[in-house]
């Protein structure tokens, strides 16, 4: 398999980090990028992705009827691994998950009103599967949706938790349960303004200094016309945009950083008085991580490959998943034992290497374990769909 860029594609890559050197700011780009669910939401974040819309880099691989340029998907892949690689936001939720699920199920007034505003980035959208008796099972979700008739529509009550972008995002995209009947069969899949009566926002702040959102229900109407796809057949395009979800939010750029970061101060530092690039456990745990790295690479490509063929790589990307999780703790956790007690300082505080880059991305590996689907997940899909092994194996 050729994973070499073609030159049309370089020439993009080029174009690309010109535009992010001339646009560079601390504003808008974080030099040590830990996690990239973009938490904290600004104008100057804003305007970064406006610009990129402006240069027709947004849904790139989008249909030309709305709005794209009908790239390959290699594209998209490439925009998002330079971003992350200059701790730069994300194309977000909008563009992969929402806008081609709208494009590939989305009734003709979703496509009219949302795809527009989607490739201008005008629009953030939050996610909300997840509930407190259906995280890492999100089939398992209890939102009641009731029908009402006589208004043309959906009643929601209920409650969503882990909902990351919920206190700035304009609109949700959001699963309910509308046949309690049926696990699978009884989910739909609705969008609704965040601003909606009857919606209340608490924060919710994790181990790794990021915030979430628990989302409580009551009494939420929702319009049949802003029902996605089919009635009870939201779960089918849950998993698919979970799929694009896991490849979306893991690019591999900040774990090359992260390595990057590690071996540079392997390279500099003393202990006692001595070069600590000499120490031999020291030197085995930075070969480990820098090849645990290119492995996490390869994983990546595979599921690009995938994808850009057109399929939904829900096995290759489960995979990929899984393995940068792991690499990252381990990553973490090399680190710190290399760095010794120092390490545990927190950022901010003195005689903490790296300004304490590691103690962070330490407590935030936790996080990314549960983020798109926790790591149990992946291994019952790993399992059951690419080796086929039985439910109660």
């Amino acid at each position: 398999m050729d994973f070499d860029f073609s030159e049309e594609e370089e020439r993009f890559r080029r174009d690309l980090e010109a535009y992010l050197d001339a646009h560079a700011s601390p504003e808008v780009m974080d030099s040590n990028p830990e996690q990239l669910s973009q938490t904290v939401d600004t104008q100057a974040k804003r305007g970064l992705m406006a610009g990129l819309a402006d240069q027709g880099w947004l849904g790139m691989s989008w249909p030309a009827e709305y709005g794209g340029a009908e790239k390959p998907g290699i594209y998209d892949f490439i925009l998002t691994e330079t971003l992350s690689r200059y701790g730069a936001p994300q194309p977000g939720k909008g563009v992969g998950i929402v806008g081609k699920t709208i494009i590939r199920h989305g009734n003709a007034q979703l496509k009219e009103y949302f795809l527009p505003k989607i490739i201008r980035a005008e629009i953030e959208f939050a996610i909300g599967y997840s509930e407190p008796q259906a995280g890492s099972d999100a089939s398992a979700m209890q939102l009641k949706a009731e029908r009402d008739e006589e208004r043309g529509g959906w009643v929601l009550n209920g409650h969503k938790t882990w909902t990351t972008s919920a206190h700035f995002a304009d609109w949700y995209w959001v699963g309910a349960r509308t046949d309690p009947s049926s696990k699978h069969r009884g989910i739909t899949v609705f969008l609704l303004p965040m601003d909606h009566e009857g919606l209340e926002i608490h924060p919710t702040f994790t181990i790794g200094d990021e915030r979430t959102n628990e989302v409580f229900f009551t009494d939420v109407f929702v319009p049949d016309d802003f029902v996605v796809g089919k009635v009870n057949e939201g779960w089918i395009y849950i998993c698919e945009a979970l799929d694009l979800e896991r490849f979306a939010m893991m690019p591999v750029g900040p774990l090359e950083k992260k390595v990057e970061a590690f071996t540079d101060w392997a390279r500099e530092a003393e202990r006692d008085g001595k070069p600590v690039r000499e120490d031999p456990q020291t030197r085995s745990k930075v070969a480990q991580v820098v090849t645990q790295l290119e492995v996490a690479r390869m994983l990546q490509r595979k599921v690009v490959a995938e994808a850009v063929q057109g399929g939904v790589p829900t096995v290759a990307s489960s995979m990929y998943k899984l393995y940068m999780n792991e690499v990252g703790k381990r990553l973490a956790n090399a680190a710190l034992d290399a760095m010794g007690p120092t390490g545990q300082l927190k950022p901010g505080m003195e005689y903490s290497p790296l300004d304490g880059r590691f103690e962070r991305s330490y407590r935030y590996t936790v996080v990314d374990t549960i983020g798109g689907g926790a790591s149990e997940i992946q291994k019952n899909i790993i399992a059951r769909r690419g080796l086929g092994l039985p439910k109660n194996f």
